[in-house]
């Protein structure tokens, strides 16, 4: 790669600057010609001069007076800075109300944009002056004021309040350029005077000079100007998650390597009773594992004693593997000790540290439990205490930690990264499965972008006939040969010629060389091969939260309490990485400080949270949902929302209660247990009482975590639960058994058969009889096992305290809001992906529907049947939703019972997919039928199923 000064430049300064979240990123600056100034000298004078000098004339490193500053030293004229003397006042109206805290927030100068756009704030940056010596991120103790917030905090919420996205805050000491667009994450880089001053801190001052210069702000071409600039740097940070992602795919691949290394190293004791799934989990975990703490350690929200920053640190430990490399560059295979230093983390993490400064919280739950994947330490079971450490080699560890910390050269900042795109990233790595190669292998790149590499068997590829290896190709892969490659792979006679033939469609970063028969190889699923991982960005997340909730929270008052924003329920029932869940929790705690500030009941706030974090950990316990049926995404939305919600000094968030997994288009309600029938008509209920008790007892238990303080032990949390799912457990395994009856069946009279022989076998279990009992439990689990396995989830049992099931078992509530982007997946992807009987379940399950229908009509249908009545959703769908099977087994069928659409986008470009169109659709549940619509952002009188405004 060709030497770039200017890109140098830049990775120099940012550098020294050390940014906080993503205010400007190198290739935006590159591409918009953005350079600091090299002559710098005469700057550097000027700069000076503008400071104030002591006795001696040396200049103070303090700004005496901003708008003279930023006349003398960035180019502005008076006219420039509303609100400073000389230049023009400031309207009345350019101030966020905050009658939560009865009090409204104001600029105290503001710059006016060169050219503003019909539609656009006519206003480019607002800045606000602080206090000489004020920490921008700590709150005034001594201040009067009722919002206890820091003076960052109190200006990103005027930048939100106002709708300008650019900030400056200014003392003595500093300036910060503060970017907090609208439904993103804010970002500030911080210009400290005292290191400007300095030979050394010229970088600095061009940095600076060259982002808040009058040509930036008002003279060059506006896809150069300052405000393009940081809008730009947020597309260029997409790419970075999407091209990290591909390099944790790398890691998994390069960990399976290094534990195929070790289980040989054991002669094979390592994983000797390990299953495929559980070794796959295992390894995902791991790196589940350690984005928590790069971001944790990024955040500073680990300890920042030395003793834990260079003896236990992911950061610490690559950095020494990084200079082992350096002085062993050829034996890095054959040293060990890495991956004990990294167990050794992980049981810090799940156990607590204190020692001196060094002090970290219990993290409990599944992330760290050491009992959960115990080959990871080298032990057979969990059972076992003696530990083995695994032969991890520190080149694999060395390998792996490089594909998470480094992209194109450079390190990679996790701070800037928003906790959607870590989820994002971690999705890459989800949908597969652990199988052994039965001959020699190698990995085949995705056909689609966002697809996976295929590995297939290069023996049976040789055997096949020559005329037919495309074909064999093709149906495995996805992948087509022409020409001279066909020519070659159907000429091959040996594995070397079918390499050759075959060399531009393998994936070396997958499998550099042929993988040998024996050895463990990662297999996509046939749903993860074709559709790829795909995630939400906070551009769609927002919007279709803020729909979705601002009406539901209308309904409550103008001033709801704080018990009735935590009874509300938001469930996203194909989770996934948990974007939108992330979203809501941010919202709804908005509206849970608001609640508190309004009546006045502001609880203790502990130091190392604040109010708004708190809140947010407290409606990620109380307020939220989720389910999906691959049970390492239910693991990878804890992850997103503990990280989202994580405090230095307190454990993680309790979700276990709320975050399932399961199928959520299969399950039966709980009348439909008590009938031991899938039919919605069914009269006859076996054992109505049990079940009531039953759910009563598990709905107490689960009453209780959500109610729990929260210093609640962990081990007590995860104790309720216990009580709530071994209470539950007859009514579940009698559920996942009827089902499985369905799907035993082709035709109704078979599957009839198949529910009554179920139903004999509960009756013998009732009565006592173990074995009957085991059978039930060996259904569902015949149900649930292999690649296309199924895993019921009875909503209505699973979650009853959100149901409220009365005397008879009749729902009384439901979900207050739905919200996410389920699947989509036409009939041909929909039957190879699942079960045999799939897709007549569906047509059972919801009336009305056809068998052509995208399976995002299914989940339309079922996020209508969850909620509550006056509940509302917002899903994002194929822009199918409104034509042919798809609109009638999905939106015509919620228009006829009692639904009504009241906003959508009907065909909106996927952010950073040219090709990717999909509609978004807003449904409220009966009871509320008034109230504005709008379609496309405009107002309609109404919206039909087809998303259009009449008709």
């Amino acid at each position: 790669m060709a030497y770039d000064p200017t890109e140098r430049a830049h990775k120099e300064w940012i550098g020294y600057a050390q940014p906080v979240g993503l205010v400007v990123s190198v290739p935006a600056l590159l591409e918009a010609g953005a350079a600091p100034d090299r002559n710098i000298i005469p700057l550097h004078r000027a700069f000076l001069d503008a400071l104030p000098a002591d006795r001696s004339g040396e200049p103070v490193p303090e700004i005496a007076d901003f708008p003279r500053f930023a006349q003398a030293v960035l180019g502005w004229e008076e006219t420039d800075i509303a609100g400073a003397p000389g230049g023009p006042p400031l309207p009345e109206d350019l101030a966020a109300h905050l009658p939560e805290y009865h009090e409204t927030l104001r600029p105290d100068f503001a710059v006016p944009e060169f050219d503003p756009k019909p539609d656009a704030s006519p206003w480019l940056l607002l800045g606000q002056i602080v206090a000489a010596g004020a920490n921008f991120d700590k709150e005034h103790e001594e201040s009067a004021r009722r919002w206890q917030a820091s003076p960052q905090q109190r200006l990103e919420r005027l930048l939100r309040g106002t709708g300008v996205p650019i900030g400056l805050l200014v003392s003595a000491q500093a300036i910060r350029l503060v970017y907090a667009p609208r439904g993103e994450t804010s970002g500030h880089l911080t210009f400290r005077v005292a290191e400007m001053v300095q030979v050394a801190g010229r970088p600095l001052l061009a940095a600076m000079h060259m982002l808040l210069s009058a040509e930036r702000l008002f003279s060059l071409g506006s896809e150069q100007r300052l405000p393009a600039l940081l809008a730009n740097s947020r597309k260029y940070q997409n790419l970075v998650s999407t091209q990290l992602a591909g390099q944790v795919l790398e890691a998994l691949y390069e960990l399976l390597r290094g534990f195929q290394a070790a289980d040989d190293h054991a002669k094979g004791d390592l994983l000797r009773d390990a299953q495929g799934q559980t070794v796959y989990q295992g390894l995902l975990t791991v790196l589940l594992r350690l984005v928590f703490l790069l971001y944790a350690e990024d955040r500073g929200l680990l300890s920042s004693s030395s003793l834990f920053l260079e003896n236990y640190s992911v950061g610490g430990l690559f950095e020494q593997l990084r200079e082992d490399r350096a002085h062993h560059p050829d034996t890095m295979d054959q040293r060990y000790g890495g991956w004990a230093r990294l167990l050794s983390l992980f049981r810090m993490l799940w156990r607590g540290a204190r020692h001196g400064e060094l002090h970290i919280p219990p993290r409990r739950g599944y992330l760290f439990d050491p009992d959960r994947f115990p080959f990871l330490e080298g032990r057979p079971d969990a059972r076992t205490e003696q530990v083995q450490i695994p032969h991890v080699a520190d080149g694999v560890l060395y390998r792996v930690l490089r594909k998470l910390l480094i992209l194109k050269g450079e390190r990679i900042s996790y701070r800037t990264l928003d906790v959607e795109q870590i989820g994002s990233v971690y999705e890459a790595v989800m949908g597969f499965d652990l199988e052994v190669a039965r001959g020699p292998s190698i990995a085949i790149k995705a056909k689609k972008k966002h697809g996976a590499p295929v590995t297939i068997n290069l023996e049976a590829l040789l055997a096949t006939p020559g005329a037919k290896r495309k074909a064999w190709l093709k149906e495995r892969t996805d992948q087509d040969v022409s020409g001279q490659a066909q020519k070659a792979l159907r000429d091959a006679e040996t594995i070397e010629d079918l390499l050759a033939a075959l060399e531009r469609k393998v994936a070396r970063n997958i499998t550099p060389a042929p993988v040998a028969k024996g050895a463990m190889v990662f297999q996509p699923s046939a749903e993860r091969r074709r559709s790829g991982s795909h995630y939400t960005p906070r551009s769609l997340t927002s919007p279709i939260v803020e729909h979705t909730l601002a009406p539901v929270l209308a309904e409550l008052g103008a001033q709801p309490t704080p018990e009735q924003i935590l009874a509300l329920k938001v469930c996203d029932p194909a989770m996934g990485s948990g974007a939108f869940l992330v979203e809501a929790c941010r919202q709804l705690g908005a509206a849970l400080v608001k609640a508190w500030h309004d009546h006045d009941r502001l609880p203790v706030i502990p130091p190392d949270e604040d109010e708004l974090l708190y809140a947010q950990r407290v409606v990620a316990q109380r307020c939220l949902y989720g389910v999906d049926k691959n049970p390492m995404a239910a693991d990878l939305a804890k992850l997103s929302l503990w990280l989202a919600t994580l405090a230095r000094d307190h454990p993680f968030t309790f979700l276990d209660h709320s975050l399932r997994s399961g199928d959520s288009l299969v399950g039966l309600s709980a009348r439909q247990i008590a009938a031991m029938h899938w039919a919605p008509e069914a009269t006859t209920y076996s054992f109505e009482q049990s079940l009531k008790d039953s759910i009563r007892r598990a709905a107490k238990s689960r009453t209780e975590i959500l109610l729990a303080r929260e210093d609640t032990p962990y081990a007590l949390l995860e104790q309720k639960l216990g009580n709530a799912d071994q209470a539950l457990e007859p009514a579940r395994r009698a559920g996942d058994a009827v089902v499985a009856a369905h799907f035993a069946g082709k035709k109704r009279r078979e599957r009839e058969e198949q529910r009554q022989k179920t139903v004999a076998l509960h009756e013998r279990a009732v009565g006592g009889d173990a074995q009957a009992d085991l059978e039930l439990w060996e259904a569902g689990l015949k149900l649930a096992v292999g690649a296309k396995g199924v895993r019921p989830f009875h909503w209505e049992i699973e979650y009853p305290e959100v149901f409220e099931l009365d005397e008879h078992l009749y729902r009384n509530g439901g979900f207050d809001a739905i919200v996410g982007n389920p699947p989509f997946a036409g009939k041909n992807t929909l039957l190879d992906a699942n079960a045999e009987g799939y897709l007549d379940w569906l047509k059972q399950e919801h009336p009305e529907s056809h068998g052509n229908a995208d399976l995002v009509a299914h989940f339309f249908r079922r996020g209508f049947d969850l909620l509550r009545e006056g509940g509302r959703f917002g899903l994002i769908a194929t822009n199918t939703i409104g034509q042919g099977d798809t609109r009638s087994t999905g939106l015509r069928w919620i228009c006829t019972h009692g639904g009504t659409i009241y906003w959508a986008r009907k065909r909106l470009k996927w952010p950073g997919e040219a090709a990717v169109m999909v509609s978004v659709v807003h449904v409220v549940k009966r009871g509320v039928q008034g109230g504005a619509r709008r379609l496309d952002d405009r107002p309609v009188e109404k919206i039909t199923a087809y998303l259009f405004h009449e008709g």
